[in-house]
């Protein structure tokens, strides 16, 4: 059987950092940056635990992708990430100049395009892959997280 390297394929590896995150009590957001077909970077948020607020899941997986090349610039590679990058992270994927990004669901309140941040112009950007399935994962953090305090 051959695997389909689509949008899907890696939004699902993406969803899968999103349930680590969840687990250690951190807002459910994943992310994973793929060049040829290959994941070079995986991240999922770490600000409870590392007290950073700028440690989202978008942050760690440039930083890993950027180490994992040995630069700074994420050309020919594509960021899938569940949630719609804030501003903070849509400002540092400018500076990557990484060529695309793939998000799950949106965000309507902190989400880059609403807030109209501006990404590199050679950057294409696409919303709503399984976006269902991540929303419900953060509304299902959110409900848990009221009923526990």
């Amino acid at each position: 059987m051959e695997i389909c390297f689509d949008d899907a394929y890696f939004m699902k590896k993406a969803l899968l950092e999103a349930e680590i995150a969840f687990d250690k009590g951190e807002i459910p957001v994943g992310a994973v940056i793929v060049i040829d077909n290959k994941i070079i970077a995986r991240g999922h948020n770490l600000t409870e635990m590392l007290n950073d607020v700028t440690a989202h899941a978008e942050m760690q997986a440039i930083t890993a992708a950027a180490n994992f090349l040995g630069g700074k610039y994420l050309h020919n590679c594509t960021l899938y990430v569940t949630l719609e990058p804030c501003q903070m992270c849509g400002g540092a994927l400018y500076w990557s100049q990484i060529s695309k990004i793939v998000y799950g669901a949106h965000d309507e309140e902190r989400g880059c395009i609403n807030l109209k941040t501006k990404l590199h112009p050679k950057t294409i950007i696409k919303g709503g892959v399984l976006g269902e399935e991540a929303a419900l994962l953060l509304k299902r953090f959110f409900i848990e997280k009221r009923n526990l305090n």
